[in-house]
């Protein structure tokens, strides 16, 4: 199976020698194409600071970050933004649409950018409008939509480009239960009929419970990796639990 991510013996460490602090202490570990991989940890475990690293936001202190064989930490400043462009995607948590924008001009804006064709544009956001069952609502703006349209809007943006990598950081942290829900079926949907490869940052079991295979960090380096193999969602929802339980991380009811 292809590797798209591997991560070798990173490091990333804050402040200076009298007062060092190791966000990320000797960290490895890989994802291979396809699969819906969640990192969860107690706050100051690590976890946000991997994403940051991994979406090239942060620089790391050592070790090597891949992307489908290209050691990211070896890029030139002058090329981070372009590779950012066309291999990662993006779902936030708060979806960052911008209203000024229709829906189609939204999922397009990556491409828009980068400059490409305007007719390769359209027919690409056309057919990921298409699979995600909003290419009714083209034309209107975030705000004439519904909340799961927008989340979906923000789902086809991630995949507009064909990333090697989406990257989700809490996102649905900001949303009630029905929403999150919403978003994380439309996220499981993506990662089974596209075979969209997600690296999503949690703190939250719930959300967990729809991935296929858990770190857990602790002090930045991993302290558990359970998968969910053939178990149900609630049966994996309860062992994301008793790992939890001894990190002392949040629990919620599963539905």
């Amino acid at each position: 199976m292809k590797e798209i991510l591997k991560i070798n013996n990173l490091q990333k460490y804050y402040g200076n020698k009298s007062n060092i602090t190791k966000a990320i202490n000797g960290l490895s570990f890989n994802v291979i194409e396809g699969e819906f991989v969640a990192i969860m940890g107690a706050s100051g475990s690590g976890k946000t600071t991997l994403l940051n690293c991994i979406s090239t936001i942060d620089n790391v202190t050592s070790g090597n970050i891949y992307i489908d064989n290209i050691d990211i930490t070896d890029l030139k400043e002058k090329d981070v933004a372009k590779f950012r462009r066309e291999n990662l995607g993006f779902i936030f948590q708060d979806f960052n649409l911008l209203d000024t924008l229709t829906i189609s001009e939204n999922i397009a804006l990556t491409l828009t950018i980068n400059k490409d064709d305007k007719n390769e544009i359209d027919k690409k956001v056309y057919n990921i409008s298409k699979k995600l069952d909003i290419d009714d609502i083209s034309n209107k703006f975030p705000y004439e939509v519904s909340g799961g349209q927008k989340q979906r809007c923000a789902c086809a943006r991630a995949l507009i480009n064909n990333p090697k990598l989406i990257l989700a950081d809490e996102p649905t942290g900001a949303l009630d239960s029905k929403s999150a829900k919403m978003l994380l079926e439309t996220m499981r949907d993506i990662n089974d009929k596209l075979n969209a490869t997600i690296l999503m940052v949690t703190h939250d079991a719930f959300s967990a419970s729809f991935c296929d295979r858990i770190l857990f960090l602790k002090d930045g380096r991993i302290f558990n990796e359970i998968l969910k193999g053939d178990k149900s969602r609630k049966s994996f929802f309860n062992e994301i639990l008793d790992v939890l339980t001894v990190l002392g991380g949040d629990v919620q009811s599963v539905k």
